[in-house]
């Protein structure tokens, strides 16, 4: 086998491609024809561990790979030594709501949390852990106190106190209640005070719903809302990067969800806050965080509904006018995400195929002619060109080799010839969106 590859990742693949979704793990071994892309990206990597803040959108047609992409582009993060979160928008979340959607989104993007050593989430708990180490080593430094004592109750108080010292320098916006938390996650972490720690953490995760709820578990008169959680993920950022991680990059997959909202003025209130966080990053306002945003050729251009609909984004989001099919400029806010050509889609199967037989320990029934043979059938099918993407033949593929893994008489070619092509995007009715009366 060519491709190195651990068991949990080969697995972690066949499962999630045969699902139609994206795997968490490993898409670095199914990765083609997105070298340009990635090493643009790598480049603005370096620019964001240099102090710089960066807003990427990545833009295609339903599955032509921009979930593959953001979860590339979190192999290369992490390796990079990023905290990474992902999450999807979805109709119960948004970047601006007064009714909780916009800090259920927060939840979800700091419940995501990854690093190296946990890259499919839930890191929270180990960065706190580690920032905190921190500073108790820098309060045992700077008190003459053992480390061997230093974690000894009758410091608390000493340590809660240079808790809070160093998140208040570390911010201004909401530090106080930040550190707050932190300092209550220690405490219960000190005193074996698991209540304590477990809702400190609540309120990080910004999963309070009411000021009185906080104020009765932590003594704190403020809570995480739709209004000051994007302070609160700058808070974070800043921790990361004190504690020595380069940065914080945040995936926000599905925004063809801030197209569907219906009302005019509510889906505008979303688009002025990718503004202002357009603006804060290129401005120099913020440091080392970096945002991607994934979503459809209409979400950013349709000028009725589109991010183009707001005049201030679409004079910054405009592709560079001497930008052509062979000439691409990577360099840009927008990436828009060209189909793999056969050629790539011919090395993709490929290696599908060895993780396949890997993951079974097999060999499977299938050569390089009959991948050719496979593509030809499928490419020439009525409505391939219009509906076919690398995800629905990635997952035929796999269909096909499953079949014949558990029935070894079944005629490969007949199974070709059998595929039928699906319009996917069942759960995009632009012409009915388009069609309805502005709320």
């Amino acid at each position: 086998m060519n491709i190195q590859i651990k068991p949990k990742e080969a697995t972690a693949i066949i499962n999630s491609l045969i699902g139609g979704v994206v795997p968490k793990i490993g898409v670095q071994h199914i990765a083609v024809g997105r070298s340009e892309e990635v090493d643009a990206f790598i480049k603005a990597l370096d620019d964001a561990k240099n102090g710089h803040s960066i807003m990427k959108f990545w833009i295609g047609d339903f599955g032509s790979g921009k979930s593959f992409i953001l979860h590339l582009l979190n192999t290369v993060a992490l390796k990079q030594k990023f905290v990474v979160a992902n999450t999807d928008f979805t109709p119960d979340n948004r970047l601006y709501s007064n009714d909780g959607k916009a800090v259920i989104l927060y939840s979800a993007i700091i419940n995501n949390l990854a690093i190296q050593t946990k890259p499919e989430g839930g890191a929270l708990p180990t960065l706190l852990q580690r920032w905190i180490e921190t500073v108790i080593t820098q309060t045992a430094s700077e008190n003459n106190i053992p480390l061997t004592e230093i974690r000894d109750e009758k410091y608390l108080s000493l340590i809660q106190s240079n808790i809070l010292k160093t998140v208040n320098e570390l911010s201004d916006v909401g530090a106080f209640d930040f550190g707050t938390a932190i300092m209550k996650y220690y405490e219960g972490f000190i005193t074996g005070n698991e209540d304590l720690r477990k809702n400190a953490l609540k309120w990080l995760k910004g999963e309070y719903k009411t000021k009185t709820e906080a104020r009765q578990d932590l003594g704190m008169r403020e809570i995480i809302n739709d209004l000051n959680y994007y302070d609160m993920l700058k808070n974070f950022c800043k921790l990361f990067v004190s504690i020595g991680y380069s940065g914080f990059m945040i995936n926000l997959d599905e925004a063809i969800n801030l197209y569907k909202i219906q009302n005019t003025a509510t889906r505008e209130k979303n688009y002025e806050k990718i503004l202002t966080m357009y603006n804060d990053c290129f401005q120099g306002k913020i440091e080392n965080l970096f945002f991607n945003i994934a979503g459809t050729k209409d979400f950013l251009e349709n000028e009725r509904r589109g991010l183009f609909s707001y005049n201030a984004l679409k004079t910054r989001l405009q592709s560079n006018k001497f930008e052509t099919l062979e000439i691409r400029d990577f360099a840009q806010p927008v990436i828009k995400l060209t189909p793999l050509n056969h050629n790539e889609i011919y090395v993709l199967l490929k290696n599908l195929q060895e993780i396949f037989d890997y993951n079974y320990k097999i060999t499977s029934p299938i050569n390089d002619e009959d991948i050719t043979n496979f593509m030809e059938e499928i490419f020439n099918k009525p409505g391939a060109s219009e509906f076919l993407t690398p995800r629905e033949v990635t997952r035929d593929f796999l269909n096909i080799l499953n079949l014949l893994r558990q029935n070894p008489n079944l005629d490969k070619n007949s199974l070709f010839k059998d595929i039928e092509i699906e319009d996917e995007r069942v759960d995009m009715d632009l012409s009915y969106l388009d069609s309805i009366q502005e709320l």
